[in-house]
């Protein structure tokens, strides 16, 4: 069940300097902070569902969440995750289709819901913010492609490599240098797309390759150009 929470304003968020709502005007930042509602979402809770539709966006103020996919046997395959100052559901809306993939919490997360007609008047009033919103857009569709790429063409080992390394990138570490994310091992199967076996028996080769440390759900990379070349994972 969601909870209200104390409603953040979108001209003091810090996460806004780095997120695509930098390229708004005061007036509609403003129009933002009129119209959003904001909740907090428990861990594990779903967010919105696959085959649903939203009549507006979720901004992420704080918290980690998965996107993923539901195959015929109810099996996951997350495709990918959003952190703070995320946006997320917009593709379905801005298209007014259903959802093509289900979100759920990592962790307690807090989000703000931007009606849809709000966007609307954004994209159509500024260039800068349109032209942000398409290009984040087409980042994901490449994401998306390299996914099934990958899916087809790597071995599960080298996919192991890549994801923990997109895991660095997208979440960082914590003050320990583990990756600041907590993913159960299936979870982490889901990510690669395959047996949670395979994961677990890979990570402790990985681990006696002494190539990451494990505590528990926390993993540490040791050597990340190491994983780099085993992941064929090039800048």
């Amino acid at each position: 069940m969601k909870k209200k929470f104390e409603m953040p304003s979108c001209s003091n968020c810090d996460h806004r300097s780095k997120s695509i709502f930098s390229q708004l005007k005061p007036e509609e930042i403003e129009s933002l902070d009129d119209s959003k509602g904001c909740n907090v979402f428990k861990k594990g809770q779903i967010v919105f569902q696959e085959g649903n539709r939203l009549s507006g966006i979720f901004c992420i103020f704080k918290g980690k969440l998965k996107m993923y996919k539901t195959g015929p046997e109810g099996k996951e395959q997350i495709i990918r995750f959003a952190k703070e100052g995320d946006i997320i559901g917009y593709r379905a809306a801005l298209s007014d289709e259903p959802l093509s993939v289900s979100a759920a919490t990592l962790e307690e997360t807090s989000a703000c819901f931007i009606p849809k007609r709000v966007l609307f008047e954004a994209l159509a009033s500024n260039q800068k913010f349109s032209f942000k919103m398409m290009e984040m857009a087409c980042h994901e569709i490449g994401e998306a492609n390299k996914i099934i790429t990958n899916l087809a063409q790597k071995s599960v080992r080298e996919r192991l490599a890549e994801v923990l390394l997109i895991l660095q990138t997208t979440f960082g570490e914590d003050e320990d240098g583990n990756l600041d994310v907590k993913l159960t091992r299936e979870e982490i199967s889901s990510v690669v797309g395959t047996a949670t076996e395979s994961v677990i028996r890979l990570l402790s080769e990985f681990k006696k390759d002494q190539l990451i440390e494990l505590n528990g759900k926390k993993i540490h990379i040791l050597e990340h150009r190491k994983l780099a070349e085993i992941g064929n994972v090039y800048d």
